[in-house]
């Protein structure tokens, strides 16, 4: 039987000192598809205080109500307010999906959500589907598939939760694309009461301390990552260089971070950062799907290796095989001929 809740797909829009994260943003771009499957609305959750104004930044992104609950106790994020919270409100109004960011506070509230609604929850899923399943007979209405890489990234696993009305999941930023905002979307703000105990509020914040990230990977147009092929810091200058010359943005993949080539908030793929670069050349990256996750939806790929059987060549849209020592000073000197 159809569900006759129209309140069915719901995103946590994460937000600090009064900014969105990105994350919420994109989830709610993909919360829009999967509410069309079940013919729903799309709600967003915010947490804060005075945030009111960011409403209209998710109704542009495709919310069509806000769960606003503003109040002087949610200023900074704390677990115990923030979790609470919305288990009352998931309890109360019994959505179908709750999304979250895959972040250090995503990560922080659903697991408490999930575990006091008794809900299926899934963590860093790579795409979400809206489908109704018939399993030893029985049909389930709007399951959400959940897939993500899982033994080790050797295989794609689709993970369902027949059992529970409601089913959550967190996403790594990046991973879902984030469409352009319609300024002229409208929608409705719901207050939603705030009360706290002693206990919830029973740790303060005396100092809070942030620091930005001097990298952003997201933003690059190019970006040359170098995998476990360039596995001396000798081969890996040889990808800097060629990102110097390029003018792209340095990554690598998680071996050549484990390796310590490179630093860690410079890798690509599943347990990285995603990326949609005009142009990703790979380096001695021999493309596990954890990798493949994170930089598969670029442009245009570029990948060198010496194995010609490399995984990353099937998401490739040019291959060169071979030795990096021969290929990239030779891609240096090809281009630096062009500028002259």
């Amino acid at each position: 039987m159809p569900l006759k809740n129209k309140d069915l797909v719901w995103v946590f829009a994460e937000q600090s000192d009064g900014e969105l994260a990105d994350v919420g943003l994109e989830l709610l771009h993909k919360a829009r598809t999967l509410a069309e499957k079940m013919n729903s609305e799309v709600s967003a959750i915010l947490l804060g205080h005075q945030v009111k104004e960011l409403s209209k930044t998710l109704f542009a992104h495709g919310a069509d109500n806000v769960y606003l609950l503003d109040d002087p106790e949610l200023k900074d994020f704390r677990s115990h307010p923030y979790a609470n919270l919305i288990t009352r409100l998931v309890e109360d109004k019994r959505p179908r999906v709750v999304l979250f960011g895959a972040t250090h506070t995503g990560r922080d509230i659903a697991p408490r959500v999930a575990s006091h609604t008794r809900s299926g929850l899934t963590a860093d899923c790579t795409e979400l589907k809206i489908e109704t399943l018939t399993i030893r007979k029985t049909e389930y209405p709007d399951l959400l598939l959940q897939i993500r890489p899982a033994f080790g990234g050797n295989i794609i696993a689709t993970i369902i939760s027949p059992d529970v009305a409601i089913q959550m999941a967190t996403i790594r930023e990046g991973v879902m694309e984030m469409g352009e905002p319609d300024k002229t979307r409208k929608g409705k703000i719901i207050p939603v009461p705030v009360e706290l105990n002693s206990v919830e509020t029973a740790v303060k914040i005396i100092e809070k301390h942030q620091q930005a990230s001097a990298v952003n990977l997201k933003a690059a147009p190019i970006i040359v990552a170098g995998g476990y092929g360039a596995d001396t810091p000798e081969k890996f200058q040889l990808v800097r260089d060629l990102a110097k010359v390029l003018g792209a943005d340095v990554a690598g993949s998680r071996a050549a971070v484990d390796a310590g080539l490179i630093e860690a908030e410079r890798q690509v793929g599943q347990t990285g950062t995603t990326v949609r670069p005009k142009l990703y050349i790979a380096v001695g990256i021999s493309g596990a799907i954890q990798h493949r996750a994170g930089m598969q939806e670029s442009q245009k790929i570029i990948a060198i290796n010496n194995d010609p059987d490399a995984p990353i060549f099937g998401v490739a849209h040019y291959g060169i095989t071979g030795d990096l020592e021969d290929i990239i000073p030779k891609l240096i000197a090809a281009y630096k001929s062009q500028l002259h």
